[in-house]
């Protein structure tokens, strides 16, 4: 059995589309993902500060666990995150997310997929979002250096909004996702992952996340990190802007 630990202190600057507060709605599934050719436990936990400013100053103080197990054919993973917000050193907003994942390799290039989520974001107004999904991932290339993946899920999604307008909604959407990541040096690693997740009864409405992360090898155990992340939702809740976005840069020490 083999854990591993990742603690990333991190000072972010974080620009938005107006005046919009960023926190994700869609989670990286792609992130949780720990390369390793061996069985058993690995994983990470990380703490995070973060500065941020548009109309209003942000402190944020945020930590999440990544548990991941393999054997054989099978992958388990699980995710949990937990952010504070202080908001001009007054207003306290807070989120989590829980993200359970269960792969089974079908094939050297297909992988079936299975998933829960719950969700809470008081800064989107999101009081409770559920999720539960399947679907296979489609291996594209046989590279060890440059991977690239096709994701295709269906999944239900529960959701309570705290507009007092949008009424309780219970759909079905799809979750298409293109993953890649690159690994062109030792010291320098490059994931991206773009989701698109329409409701199939109503395709206008639909939500697109692409994160995207460059890690910098500085010297041993450090590493300079840098991330993008763009979300649009076209139909949020009420008084929240349909897309956001926002940039984070840090240093990360990794130790096992």
């Amino acid at each position: 059995m083999k854990l591993s630990f990742l603690f990333i202190i991190s000072v972010s600057i974080v620009v938005f589309f107006s005046s919009e507060k960023a926190t994700s709605q869609i989670l990286n599934a792609e992130s949780l993902r720990k390369v390793t050719d061996t069985s058993g436990y690995s994983g990470s936990a990380s703490l995070d500060f973060q500065l941020k400013r548009n109309v209003n100053d942000f402190f944020t103080i945020s930590n999440n666990i990544h548990l991941q197990y393999k054997m054989n054919k099978s992958l388990i993973l699980f995710k949990n995150d937990i952010d504070f917000q202080k908001i001009e050193g007054e207003k306290l907003s807070n989120s989590f997310i829980s993200h359970l994942r269960y792969n089974y390799k079908l094939s050297s290039l297909i992988t079936w997929e299975a998933f829960m989520q719950g969700q809470y974001n008081k800064v989107n107004l999101i009081n409770f979002r559920g999720l539960a999904g399947t679907g296979p991932r489609f291996k594209l290339s046989q590279l060890d250096n440059y991977k690239f993946y096709l994701g295709s899920l269906l999944m239900y999604e529960y959701e309570e909004v705290l507009d007092g307008i949008t009424p309780i909604q219970r759909d079905i959407r799809g979750s298409i996702y293109f993953s890649f990541s690159l690994y062109p040096t030792e010291h320098i690693s490059i994931v991206s992952t773009t989701y698109y997740q329409p409701q199939l009864s109503k395709f206008k409405d639909y939500r697109i996340s692409s994160q995207s992360s460059l890690l910098v090898g500085l010297f041993k155990n450090f590493a300079l990190k840098t991330s993008y992340t763009f979300t649009y939702d076209a139909f949020p809740a009420i008084g929240i802007p349909n897309s956001q976005y926002d940039f984070t840069t840090g240093v990360a020490y990794t130790f096992d």
